[in-house]
C-alpha cells in the first residue's frame, strides 16, 4: 500500500510545478522505446515530474553490466527490463499509469503499439534500432512528437551534450558523435546527462515549449 494518497502526491507536485503546468503533466502520455541507460533514466525523470501515462518497451532482460548506469537493482537480474522498470517506477510514483511491453519493436508492430502516445522517446543502444524507429515514425506517423539521442559515450565533457531541434516535431539530444561502437566506455553520469536532455525536452513539449 502506498504511504501517500494520490491527492497528497499530486498536491506536492503542483506545489513545485504550479497547477497549470501540473495539469499538463497529468494529462500527458509518452512512449519510451528502449529501457537501458537512456530510457530507464528518462522514465524516472518523467514519473518524478508527474507525467500521467507511460508506455515502456524493451525486449531485453536485466544484466550485471546494466547496473552501472541503468535504473535496476541486483535482485532484478534476469528479469525482463520492462517488468522490472515498471515495478521501480511505481515505487517512485504509485499512481502513474504504466503500460509495459517486454518485446522487440519492429516496423510491423510500431504503428499499433505507439498509436496511443503523442510523444515518442527513442532510447535504443544500437544504431540500426535507432534508425528503424526514427525513420518509421517520421515517415508514417508525422503527427507524433519524437525525441531521440545520438552520442553520449566516453569521458568527454558533459557540456558537449546538447538538444537541437531537427524539424518541426523531431529533436535530437547528445553530442552527435561519440559511440560505444568506437570502443568508448559508457559512464553513468554522461549517459544520465543525455537522458536528462531527452526527459526535459519531453517535459517542454508537454508544456508547449517547442524550441530546444
Amino acid at each position: 500500500m502506498a504511504a501517500i494518497t494520490k491527492e497528497e502526491f499530486r498536491a506536492a507536485l503542483a506545489a513545485r510545478h504550479g497547477e497549470e503546468l501540473q495539469r499538463k503533466f497529468d494529462a500527458a502520455s509518452v512512449a519510451i522505446c528502449g529501457l537501458g541507460g537512456l530510457g530507464s533514466n528518462v522514465a524516472v525523470s518523467l514519473v518524478r515530474a508527474g507525467v500521467g501515462r507511460l508506455c515502456i518497451i524493451d525486449f531485453d532482460t536485466v544484466d550485471t553490466s546494466n547496473l552501472n548506469r541503468q535504473q535496476y537493482f541486483p535482485d532484478q537480474l534476469g528479469r525482463p527490463k520492462a517488468e522490472a522498470l515498471r515495478e521501480n517506477l511505481l515505487r517512485i510514483a504509485p499512481y502513474c499509469q504504466i503500460e509495459a511491453h517486454a518485446l522487440r519493436l519492429t516496423d510491423e508492430n510500431i504503428p499499433e503499439l505507439l498509436a496511443p502516445y503523442p510523444i515518442i522517446c527513442e532510447a535504443f543502444d544500437r544504431a540500426d534500432q535507432k534508425a528503424m524507429l526514427v525513420n518509421r515514425v517520421l515517415e508514417t506517423m508525422p503527427e507524433k512528437y519524437l525525441v531521440a539521442a545520438s552520442g553520449m559515450a566516453g569521458v568527454s565533457s558533459a557540456n558537449e551534450i546538447q538538444t537541437r531541434r531537427v524539424s518541426k516535431r523531431f529533436w535530437l539530444c547528445g553530442d552527435g558523435h561519440s559511440d560505444v561502437a568506437e570502443g568508448l566506455p559508457l559512464i553513468s553520469a554522461r549517459v544520465a546527462a543525455c537522458a536528462a536532455h531527452e526527459a526535459h525536452m519531453i517535459l517542454r513539449i508537454i508544456a508547449g515549449e517547442l524550441e530546444a
